[in-house]
């Protein structure tokens, strides 16, 4: 499998260090809100990103091909730090890798080869061409068409006829990936820029990222020879998108955490600096505990189970981990625009001012949870594959995940692996009571299932991510901002969030799908064990308290 190749902790460094000083010296404030305000697509600047002048599109390419040979772990940390800066341009970026991921897990050798060298040493822009205007995340209702052109009885190349619709780089790209139904079925094909036939819509007038291009496609009976057809069979589309997902959802879930945690830092530093009542806002309990610790917890849970995810993919095998990228992309992206949405409130008015980024990060942040796929597609697709655990294990799975997580309690007892191990308990009795009720024939009981999964298995992975933390195990290039000690406690405050989710918010659409007794409700609150649940939670604010001196540095 492509990308399982990672850098080392010092090539790492030395890319995210001259990112830093690439923005340092040409991102400021001023200029990322002019170019906002004036809805432009900086090219040269994006340009310049995956040039000599900074290369970093090598870290995506693999070395064979000119590149860095960065693995998941690297991409995720360069993806949230150019999120830091802007998700716009980081957009722009990502348009390039997703572009050419066709032809990474669906190329041949010789495709590979012609295009991957030439992203690393031209510093293409690609575009990736698979939405359409009626089929949004439904890759399978296509009507974009590949017509065969025969000479002598034999196809030389296709037709290409149909529109795409929301394609970031879409008018300044320089190759495209674009999606269409072949006889065969659905196909890629690789079509560069200037095809005749091929032009591009004029740019959306979007809410935010406004520094990424976005535009509609049209394609009118555009040739392309039948050597780029990605994969060089068709039928094979759907199959090489399906394998791409769980590596670009941790992208983009990466994309939120960065934004989260820009917008947070942010906030951090106007809190220390804003005086009400006689004392900075920093000292505010009413303050931090609700705008500034609930959300620093949920991105480092999100960072948690990008970590785990990312190395899950960087050990390589066969496993396509499409769950687990939509796991990392639900936990992260709902984070960041929460998180967002928190340091507006946080800054007050001036916060809804567009002279403050945190109103700009607000409105860029908000498009992670719906490009590569909605916060509702996620929840759909945790939801349908941890249904199928459950029913597969005999109600089992999530029990299973408890009694490891137990495990961990009895060996490092501080990292809340037993309140998690509580969430994974409550969620499989509430899945068997869905299961025994039929529950699932409602949709939306199904969704709620995937987000409570999503908790769970974020609470777990904080669990053995604090471990790690606590035995100096964390990946190397992992960030070191918080002590082990201050993991353990947002690991601890969040499993205790998950816990409650899931036995209360799960019970409430167990019991809103059916007809429940009094009796009936006292059974399923002793099968979730709610009062140990409410029990658990006894430490809470001296935990957010802890957190908080984290965050703010105080001894």
């Amino acid at each position: 499998m492509p990308h399982t190749s990672t850098l080392d902790a010092e090539s790492l460094r030395l890319v995210l260090d001259s990112l830093a000083d690439f923005a340092k010296a040409n991102l400021s404030d001023e200029k990322l809100l002019e170019l906002d305000e004036k809805d432009i697509f900086p090219e040269e600047l994006v340009r310049a990103i995956g040039s000599e002048e900074l290369g970093v599109q090598l870290v995506f390419i693999p070395e064979e091909f000119g590149g860095m040979g960065g693995g998941a772990f690297d991409v995720y940390r360069v993806c949230e730090a150019m999120a830091r800066i802007d998700v716009g341009l980081a957009t722009g970026v990502l348009a390039t890798f997703l572009g050419s991921d066709p032809i990474v897990f669906g190329g041949t050798p010789e495709q590979r080869e012609h295009w991957l060298s030439r992203i690393a040493e031209e510093g293409l822009l690609m575009a990736y061409g698979a939405t359409e205007p009626a089929a949004g995340s439904d890759l399978a209702a296509l009507k974009t068409v590949a017509v065969p052109v025969e000479k002598d009885g034999q196809v030389v190349g296709y037709e290409i006829t149909g529109n795409k619709q929301w394609i970031s780089n879409g008018g300044h790209a320089d190759v495209y990936t674009v999606l269409a139904k072949a006889p065969g079925g659905p196909t890629w094909f690789v079509v560069e820029r200037g095809a005749e036939g091929f032009s591009s819509g004029k740019p959306e007038d979007k809410h935010g990222i406004r520094l990424s291009n976005t535009t509609a496609l049209i394609l009118e009976n555009v040739y392309v020879d039948a050597d780029r057809l990605v994969g060089l069979e068709e039928g094979q589309g759907l199959r090489q998108a399906q394998l791409v997902f769980g590596f670009t959802r941790l992208m983009v879930a990466a994309f939120g955490l960065g934004a989260g945690w820009a917008a947070l830092d942010r906030t951090i530093e106007y809190s220390m600096e804003r005086i009400q009542a006689g004392a900075p806002l920093s000292e505010k309990q009413g303050y931090t505990h609700k705008l500034i610790v609930p959300h620093a917890v949920r991105l480092e849970a999100a960072r948690a189970y990008i970590e785990q995810t990312a190395e899950s993919i960087d050990k390589g095998g066969d496993e396509l981990l499409n769950t687990e990228g939509a796991i990392a992309k639900y936990l992260a992206t709902e984070a960041g625009n929460a998180a967002a949405d928190a340091a507006i409130q946080g800054h007050g008015g001036y916060g809804y001012t567009k002279e403050y980024m945190v109103e700009k990060i607000r409105r860029d942040v908000r498009i992670t949870t719906i490009y590569e796929g909605t916060s509702e597609i996620m929840e759909m697709t945790i939801g349908r594959d941890r249904w199928q655990h459950h029913l597969k294990t005999r109600g089992q799975h999530y029990h299973d995940l408890g009694r490891r997580l137990e495990g961990v309690h009895s060996e490092h007892p501080k990292v809340g692996a037993d309140i998690a191990a509580l969430a994974a308990h409550a969620l499989a009795e509430v899945m068997e009571r869905a299961r025994a009720k039929r529950l699932t024939r409602n949709q939306h009981v199904l969704f709620r299932i995937g987000e409570l999964a999503s908790y769970v298995e974020g609470a777990a992975a904080f669990a053995r991510h604090a471990v790690r933390a606590e035995l100096d195990e964390l990946d190397p290039k992992s960030p070191r901002r918080f002590g082990a000690g201050a993991v353990a406690a947002m690991a601890r405050v969040f499993a205790r969030e998950a816990a409650q989710r899931v036995a209360v918010d799960g019970m409430r659409w167990v019991v809103g799908a059916e007809a429940v007794g009094d009796a009936d409700a006292q059974a399923l609150e002793t099968s979730a064990r709610l009062s140990e649940i409410y029990t658990a939670q006894a430490g809470l604010i001296d935990d957010m308290n802890q957190v908080g001196d984290a965050l703010y540095e105080r001894s």
